[in-house]
C-alpha cells in the first residue's frame, strides 16, 4: 500500500497565495515525492525534464505576481491534466499509439483558464485508450495489484498519492465517479456542456463531460469557481431532499457495500436530512436506457474515429478497434435515436425529480471497491443512468471495505445545478 498525503486544495492555494508555502520549495518537495512513487503508480506520461520546466514556470509566475494580494486563486497550484486536453508545449496522445501530431490543437479551453486562475501544469496523466476500456498500466495508490478505475484513473491517482491537490478528468461513462470512488478521493463530473471541452480529443461528444478530483469538497468547489462557465449562485435551501433510486438499481451492488451504503443513509437520517426512496423507472426502462447509452458511445466513438481509423488501424488496440467496428456497422438512424433519447430521458428525470421535490439522488459510486488486476476497470451501472442524463455528479469517501479499501457515495443533482450540488454535498461531507 502507498500512504497517501494530505494537501487540499483550498488550503494549500491560499498558503501559496499568501506565501506561506514558499512555491519553489513545494514543487520540489512534489517532484521528490512523484520521483520515489511513479515508479510503482505510473500516474504520469513520463516527463524527462519536468521538475525543470515547474520550476522555470514557477519563477516565471512568481515574477508576474510578485504581490501576494494580487494573486489569482490558483497561484502556483501543479494540476495534473488528463492526456485528452491539448497543452502548450506538451504532446497530447489520449493513451494510444497513434502519432501525436494528429491530435495537434490550440491549447484547451480548460487549461487556458486553468492557467489564467494561475495553475502550472503538473503534466499529462495516463489513460484508457482514447478513454474507452483498454486501461493504461497505472496502479491504485492503496493497493497496487487492483485498478484505480476508469479511463480517468491517472488523475484520480494523482490525487490520492498527493502528486497535487487538484486533477483534470473527463467523464463519458464512470470516468470521473469510479476513479474517485477507488482511490477515495472526491471526484466531481460537471453538469454536460458546462465546461467547454474545445482542445480535447472526444469519445462521444453529446456524453463526454469535464470533471475534476481533489481530497476535499472545498477545493472541489474552488474548481469550479474557476473552471463552471455561467455560474449560478447557489440557492438558500440548507437541507436538500435526498431520493435513492429503489429497485433493481441498487441490487446490482455487492452485499459488503451496499450494507455500507445504507449505514450512511441512517448517520444522513441522524444528521437530519430526510432521505426517500423511490422506484423511479422500471427495470425494461432502465435496460434501455442503459443499451441508447451504449449505442451513443460505440457510433459517436465511430464518427470520430472514422479518418484515423482508416489510417491507423493496426495501431489501435483490440476491444477500442472492436467498438470503432462496432460502431461503423451500426446504422445512423441509431445513433440519432439514442442522441434524441438522451434529452427525452433528461426532461423525464428532472420532472420526476421536481414532482417529488428531489434535490439530490444519492446511491453507491460504484458495485464494489477496486477489483484486484489491471486489466479491467471496474463497471458503470452506478454512473451510466446520470451520464446519459448529463446531470452533475460528485463522489465523496465513505466507508472502507473489510479488506481496507475505499467505498464512494454518489450525489446527483439537477441539470446545471453543480454549485448547489456542491454546497450541499460539503456540508453533508461535515455531517458525515
Amino acid at each position: 500500500m502507498i500512504l497517501t498525503g494530505a494537501s487540499p486544495l483550498a488550503d494549500t492555494a491560499a498558503q501559496l497565495r499568501q506565501g506561506d508555502r514558499p512555491l519553489s520549495a513545494w514543487l520540489d518537495e512534489i517532484c521528490d515525492r512523484i520521483d520515489a512513487l511513479e515508479p510503482q503508480i505510473g500516474a504520469l506520461v513520463p516527463e524527462a525534464s519536468r521538475r525543470q520546466r515547474l520550476q522555470t514556470e514557477g519563477r516565471q509566475l512568481t515574477e508576474r505576481y510578485p504581490d501576494p494580494s494580487s494573486r489569482p486563486p490558483l497561484f502556483g497550484i501543479p494540476v495534473a491534466v488528463k492526456d485528452v486536453f491539448a497543452v502548450d508545449d506538451l504532446p497530447t496522445r489520449a493513451g494510444s499509439r497513434l502519432p501525436s501530431a494528429i491530435f495537434r490543437s490550440p491549447q484547451a479551453h480548460v487549461i487556458t483558464a486553468l492557467r489564467r486562475a494561475g495553475a502550472l501544469v503538473l503534466g499529462k496523466t495516463t489513460m484508457d485508450e482514447f478513454a474507452y476500456c483498454e486501461p493504461s498500466a497505472c496502479r491504485n495508490p492503496h493497493a497496487l495489484d487492483r485498478t484505480p478505475g476508469g479511463s480517468s484513473a491517472g488523475s484520480a491517482a494523482a490525487v490520492a498519492a498527493a502528486y497535487t491537490p487538484l486533477a483534470i478528468g473527463t467523464q463519458t461513462s464512470r470516468s470521473i465517479i469510479g476513479p474517485a470512488a477507488f482511490c477515495g478521493v472526491v471526484g466531481f463530473k460537471a453538469s454536460q456542456g458546462r465546461v467547454p471541452l474545445t482542445g480535447a480529443v472526444p469519445l462521444a461528444p453529446s456524453l463526454d463531460t469535464v470533471g475534476w478530483f481533489t481530497q476535499d469538497l472545498a477545493g472541489a468547489a474552488l474548481a469550479a469557481s474557476v473552471l463552471l462557465s455561467d455560474a449560478h449562485p447557489p440557492g438558500d435551501l440548507d437541507k436538500p431532499l435526498l431520493a435513492v433510486p429503489s429497485g433493481r438499481f441498487l441490487s446490482w451492488v455487492d452485499a459488503e457495500p451496499l450494507a455500507a451504503f445504507w449505514r450512511t443513509v441512517e448517520r444522513l437520517r441522524g444528521a437530519g436530512y430526510q432521505v426517500e426512496e423511490h422506484a423511479w423507472m422500471g427495470d425494461d426502462d432502465l435496460e434501455q436506457v442503459y443499451e441508447s447509452a451504449l449505442r451513443l458511445t460505440v457510433g459517436e466513438m465511430a464518427e470520430v474515429h472514422k479518418v484515423w481509423f482508416s489510417l491507423y488501424e493496426n495501431q489501435y488496440r483490440e476491444r477500442t478497434a472492436m467498438a470503432i467496428r462496432k460502431g461503423l456497422a451500426m446504422p445512423p438512424e441509431d445513433v440519432l435515436s439514442a442522441r434524441a433519447g438522451q434529452i427525452v430521458f433528461r426532461t423525464l428525470l428532472e420532472q420526476f425529480m421536481a414532482a417529488r421535490g428531489i434535490h439530490l439522488w444519492v446511491t453507491p459510486s460504484s458495485r464494489g471497491p477496486a477489483p484486484v488486476g489491471l486489466e479491467l476497470t471496474g463497471w458503470g451501472g452506478m454512473t451510466m443512468p446520470w451520464s446519459y442524463a448529463g446531470l452533475p455528479c460528485v463522489s465523496i469517501p465513505g466507508e472502507r471495505s473489510t479488506e481496507g479499501l475505499p467505498l464512494g457515495v454518489q450525489f446527483v443533482g439537477r441539470y446545471g445545478r453543480d454549485e448547489d450540488l456542491l454546497r450541499w454535498v460539503g456540508a453533508i461531507a461535515e455531517s458525515l
